[in-house]
């Protein structure tokens, strides 16, 4: 039997970490765990949880969209027509 609640650990903090550093996959994570969540709350009768994380499911679901949307721009830090040389001096004997 599958922990839920371990679950909705590992995918909190996976997805803290993946958009603390800028991957839109973090946003897609925390989705997922609002929908364990979700259940969570319904199983244990905690139904206070089910609103709170189904706007947090649409709230990430827009961030998501937002994200995804730009990522092209924010991805071409680096011309694609550049190149890069590395030169070092030549060394000749004595």
């Amino acid at each position: 039997m599958v922990r839920l609640d371990y679950v909705s650990c590992v995918l909190t903090v996976t997805s803290t970490i993946l958009v603390g550093r800028g991957y839109w996959q973090g946003w897609l994570l925390g989705v997922m765990n609002s929908a364990i969540m979700c259940v969570i709350g319904f199983k244990t009768a905690q139904l206070g949880f089910i609103p709170a994380n189904l706007f947090c499911i649409a709230l990430g679901a827009n961030n998501l969209l937002d994200w995804r949307k730009a990522a092209p721009a924010s991805l071409k830090r680096v011309p694609e027509s550049a190149e890069v040389r590395i030169t070092t001096p030549q060394l000749t004997p004595q």
